[in-house]
C-alpha cells in the first residue's frame, strides 16, 4: 500500500499545527512554504480536515488555521481516513462482495492483516506523537568520543 501526496502532505500540515499548537492560527502559506507543499494543494487538503474537526480556520487579520482539538486526541488513523479513504491494499478486505472468491481466497485474509497492521499503526500513533518524534529529531546530535 503507498499512500498518496494527499496523506502525506496533509499529515505534514498537521505536524506543523501541531508544533505551532497554542500560538494562534499559522497562516497556509507559511505552513505550505515550510513544509514545501504548494498551497494551491494545500488549500485542497484543508478542506476535508475542517470538515472532519480536525482543524479550525480564522477568518481576519490574525486569521489561519489551528488545530480545532488538543494534538494528543487527534490519531493518524482519523486523518488518513479523512485525506485517503480506507487503507485497504486491495478492494475486497473492506468489500467482500466485490469478488465470488473472497470466503476461500487466503490471499484476502494476508491482505486483511496487512490493513490491520497498518490500522494498528496509525490507530496507536497521535499528533502529539509526531511533535515529540520532531523535536528529537531537531535536537542537535550529543558528539561522539571514542577512547
Amino acid at each position: 500500500m503507498k499512500l498518496s501526496t494527499r496523506g502525506q502532505y496533509g499529515t505534514r500540515a498537521l505536524l506543523e499545527l501541531a508544533l505551532h499548537q497554542g500560538q494562534g492560527p499559522v497562516l497556509l502559506r507559511d505552513i505550505a512554504q515550510r513544509q514545501q507543499i504548494s498551497l494551491h494543494y494545500l488549500e485542497h487538503l484543508i478542506s476535508p480536515l475542517i470538515a472532519g474537526g480536525i482543524v479550525r480556520s480564522t477568518r481576519g487579520a490574525r486569521g489561519g488555521v489551528s488545530l480545532a482539538r488538543a494534538p494528543e486526541e487527534i490519531r493518524l488513523s482519523e486523518v488518513v481516513r479523512l485525506l485517503e479513504g480506507s487503507i485497504a491494499p486491495v478492494k475486497c478486505v473492506d468489500n467482500p462482495e466485490a469478488c465470488n472468491r473472497s470466503e476461500l481466497c487466503v490471499t484476502r485474509d494476508i491482505w486483511g492483516e496487512l490493513k490491520q497492521a497498518i490500522d494498528g499503526v496509525l490507530e496507536s500513533t497521535t499528533l502529539k506523537d509526531l511533535v515529540e518524534r520532531q523535536r528529537r529529531k531537531e535536537q542537535p546530535k550529543e558528539a561522539m568520543y571514542y577512547i
